[in-house]
């Protein structure tokens, strides 16, 4: 499903080379002690997933965007189409916020990655130790 494509990598937590190894230690994304952990480098490709010191800083960016982005769905599907009050959007907004903080997080790297790293169906080059 889709696969070959960037949306496939940040669905599925998949490299963004290969779309077969792992990006994360852990694909629970509410694991608090290791949410962050990522490989070095993919299983699959070898892949180098930190290509330099702070590289995802620019990730930041994008789980900027991708929090206001949620706020605007939020307050369109609340307040224009629910009808409900903005207090209540504010106060639906921020415990939404606080509980999808990790999944954010996690989609904004894989989502900064895949801007720098193109997909490339014959990487399979075997496991990498």
């Amino acid at each position: 499903m889709w696969k070959g494509t960037k949306l496939y990598s940040v669905l599925f937590n998949k490299c963004p080379h290969c779309h077969e190894g792992d990006f994360f230690v852990t694909k629970n994304p509410f694991d608090f002690k290791n949410f962050a952990k990522m490989h070095s480098n993919c299983s699959n490709c070898g892949e180098l997933f930190m290509k330099e010191v702070g590289f995802f800083y620019g990730s930041m960016y994008v789980s900027y965007g991708l929090t206001i982005a949620l706020g605007v769905c939020m307050y369109l599907f609340m307040c224009l189409l629910l009808g409900l009050s903005e207090l209540s959007f504010l106060i639906a907004f921020v415990v939404a916020s606080l509980v999808l903080w990790t999944t954010i997080f996690r989609k904004a790297r894989l989502v900064w990655i895949n801007l720098f790293v193109k997909f490339d169906a014959n990487s399979k080059m075997g496991r990498v130790k």
